[in-house]
């Protein structure tokens, strides 16, 4: 029987980019957040609702990845976020090489907190880091109370899950309860906000969250060891 054997993990090359990115954020003192959920979950409004509740107490950038269009970063600005936009022309994610690249349009010295707005998806994101401190997800009262179920991956990759749209819930069927249990069968350790982004139920708490976390000073990682070939060998 043929065998093909993969003498390196395939995600090596973008772990050690997000190395780099890790590295450089912290040497700036930015802490940073990969933001990801599925397609109108609201994650754009969310960051839209943050970053001017949170204007001149906490100086946030934005990283904007969409398949097209500037129009998620067009209104990062509007609300007083630094802004950069990665447009992947179709590829379902972001790729660490793609945020070290768009770290250079950004002045690291001036800001705190760092998002990354990734491509609405909720299957690719979850394999491949960014660089980021800590991963969050987001969910919405509209796309059903399944996902934790359905996507366990995401999940399990994640610090933070938000549900968000908690002022639909009159007019949908959707159990918070059933989303908050199956994600913490998932992963235990997830910190869990529900909120509304068009009401604000539920921001003021997130906000102070995210001052807490901007304000802890980020933690330099060890040089990864490079990997052997007998280590990422597989057959």
């Amino acid at each position: 029987m043929p065998r093909v054997t993969i003498a390196r993990h395939i995600l090596a090359a973008n772990e050690e980019v997000a190395a780099e990115v890790r590295q450089r954020l912290a040497a700036a003192g930015v802490r940073c957040i990969n933001l990801m959920s599925g397609p109108g979950a609201g994650k754009t409004t969310l960051l839209e609702r943050s970053v001017a509740r949170l204007r001149g107490r906490l100086a946030i950038g934005v990283i904007e990845g969409d398949i097209e269009t500037s129009l998620d970063a067009e209104r990062m600005e509007a609300a007083g976020a630094q802004v950069v936009q990665i447009n992947t022309r179709g590829a379902c994610h972001l790729e660490a090489h793609m945020v070290r690249d768009a770290l250079e349009a950004l002045d690291l010295q001036r800001l705190d907190l760092l998002f990354i707005e990734n491509i609405g998806n909720l299957v690719c994101p979850a394999a491949w880091e960014l660089g980021e401190d800590l991963r969050a997800v987001v969910v919405c009262t509209t796309e059903g109370d399944e996902k934790p179920a359905k996507y366990p991956q995401i999940f399990a990759a994640a610090q933070v899950l938000v549900i968000n749209k908690l002022d639909l819930l009159p007019y949908v069927d959707y159990d918070p309860e059933r989303v908050r249990a199956q994600a913490l069968a998932v992963n235990p350790g997830l910190q869990i906000f529900t909120l509304s982004c068009r009401s604000g139920a539920g921001l003021d708490a997130w906000c102070d969250w995210l001052l807490s976390f901007a304000a802890r000073p980020p933690a330099v990682p060890a040089q990864a060891a490079p990997v052997s070939q007998e280590e990422g060998a597989a057959s």
